[in-house]
């Protein structure tokens, strides 16, 4: 089936269930046994101790043995901790985007590492009329886009396959892709020039931690008869600077 970046429509009830289960644990504030979670969710209780048990396996839900009740689990810390650290993230970048934008007069965007890409996690639109259009929660095709190049540059999953041609200026090689992430990594930048879209061009830059780990990706895109590759270079510096002061910020 061809992706298209939205969610399915379809849902699993299992875990339509299970997500039920872990807000009435999540509501409570305190220990629930089997019966009580069905009383409050109108599961039925061999259900309810089924996913109970996967939960409990996947550290989201903690058996306590004393009471034979149930409890979140340290699981959920690090899942809520993911959320918080990419939503500090996204405060602190905020007024960031906003002086790229200003100042190249181009969209700027903040995208986040994930397993496989990266995600489009904010941006500032271009103060001009014709402008690139950003969108939250969008993907960024790894070997076809400037942030795409920068995952990649930072240890991100290449992928796998063969790759989708956008443009007729989009990296199909491997090996053309390759040289391409080595020059982005040695150089701290990364450009895609009508590679995703015909016409669009961008420019991005890493976001680095305090252990030198990829936490996010600063960039700049625009339309191409104005984002020139001279533009290119003079939002380089911008995007290197405002990226050094959101990761001492961090």
């Amino acid at each position: 089936m061809a992706r298209t970046g939205q969610p399915a429509t379809r849902q699993v009830a299992v875990v339509q269930r299970a997500v039920t289960i872990l807000g009435e644990l999540a509501d409570a504030r305190t220990e629930l046994g089997t019966n009580e979670i069905a009383r409050r969710t109108g599961i039925n209780v061999s259900t309810i101790s089924r996913i109970l048990a996967t939960l409990v396996s996947g550290g989201l839900v903690e058996h306590v043995a004393a009471t034979g009740r149930y409890r979140l689990g340290l699981g959920i810390v690090r899942l809520a901790s993911a959320v918080h650290e990419r939503l500090d993230i996204r405060i602190l970048a905020r007024p960031h985007l906003a002086e790229l934008a200003s100042r190249t007069k181009e969209t700027a965007t903040l995208s986040v590492p994930g397993e496989h890409e990266a995600t489009t996690l904010d941006f500032v639109q271009s103060p001009l009329s014709v402008r690139s259009v950003a969108e939250v929660g969008r993907t960024s095709a790894a070997h076809a886009t400037a942030v795409g190049k920068v995952f990649l540059a930072h240890g991100g999953t290449p992928p796998t396959g063969s790759l989708a041609a956008y443009t007729e200026r989009t990296i199909v090689d491997p090996a053309v892709l390759e040289i391409e992430v080595a020059r982005a990594r040695d150089r701290g930048w990364a450009e895609a020039v009508g590679e995703r879209e015909e016409d669009l061009n961008a420019v991005a830059v890493p976001v680095t931690d305090g252990a030198g780990k990829l936490a996010a990706i600063l960039g700049a895109q625009g339309p191409a008869v104005r984002f020139s590759p001279r533009a290119i270079l003079a939002a380089v510096e911008l995007l290197t600077d405002r990226a050094a002061t959101i990761a001492a910020g961090l």
